[in-house]
């Protein structure tokens, strides 16, 4: 895996944005898998601002969304659907019938989830996976468990990860829905590329758990140790329980690419 550690959280955005904008200069027809959640959010700034800038273009683009909340609908302001529509899809280009989502108020969430699998197989697989990790080290909504499942699915939600995502309910855990649909670990991993942004203190401990070179259950995102294609973008507080020979390394390529673009 490729380590990329960032000064700033605004630097680990555009770093992000960038690979997304030579993705779709490689291939406009590139499909994207996207996260949701506070990590996201500069990151999607950093792609409308390059998109305004006309530097990225999403007219042939696709977009599966990694996850949605069971019982809300897409046009529920909390929903995931509207979290994307403010924060990226209302600002570039994506075509509307080019953006997919799971149904969290489908009736039945099994069918749901077969159905999605099969569409992301008929795009011709993801392009570009973008992915957050929360504290536990689950990525998507797959929680540590004994288990994890391999294909999107319904999962019942940890309260550590429900407290995580009260903002949208105004704080209320209470009000966060216990179950989601979510992109399974085998669907994730089959995506071509991955990027992994990690930022702040308290991702430390999973982002170490990605380069400890034990894959656990316990721990989802280790699992990103089994893809051929992974880089992982931190900030120097998300990078602080990892080896120190990672670390340098990361540094010594991030003063080398800052000395040749100041030259």
């Amino acid at each position: 895996m490729r380590l990329q550690i960032c000064d700033t959280i605004e630097e680990a955005a555009m770093t992000t944005a960038a690979i997304v904008v030579e993705q779709l200069r490689n291939k406009p027809t590139s499909v994207f898998g996207l996260p949701t959640g506070q990590t996201a959010l500069p990151i999607y700034d950093a792609l409308v601002g390059l998109h305004r800038a006309g530097r990225t273009d999403f007219s042939q683009a696709h977009t599966v969304n990694l996850d949605e909340f069971v019982g809300l609908s897409s046009t529920d302001p909390r929903s995931f659907r509207a979290f994307m529509q403010q924060h990226l899809f209302r600002h570039v280009n994506v075509p509307v019938n080019h953006v997919h989502f799971l149904a969290g108020d489908a009736c039945d969430s099994e069918r749901e989830c077969a159905c999605f699998d099969s569409l992301i197989a008929r795009l011709g697989g993801i392009d570009l996976q973008l992915l957050g990790v929360g504290r536990n080290g689950h990525i998507g909504f797959n929680e540590p468990a004994r288990e994890l499942q391999l294909r999107t699915h319904r999962v019942r939600l940890r309260l550590d990860t429900r407290r995580d995502n009260a903002g949208a309910f105004g704080g209320c855990v209470r009000d966060v829905p216990r179950e989601a649909l979510s992109m399974g670990m085998a669907t994730i991993l089959q995506a071509k590329s991955i990027v992994l942004v990690a930022l702040g203190r308290s991702k430390a401990p999973a982002v170490a758990s990605a380069f400890s070179g034990r894959i656990s259950t316990d721990k989802p995102v280790s699992f990103l140790q089994l893809h051929p294609c992974v880089t992982v973008i931190v900030d120097r507080a998300a990078a602080v329980n990892l080896p120190r020979a990672h670390v340098e390394s990361s540094l010594q390529r991030h003063e080398a690419g800052s000395s040749r673009r100041r030259g």
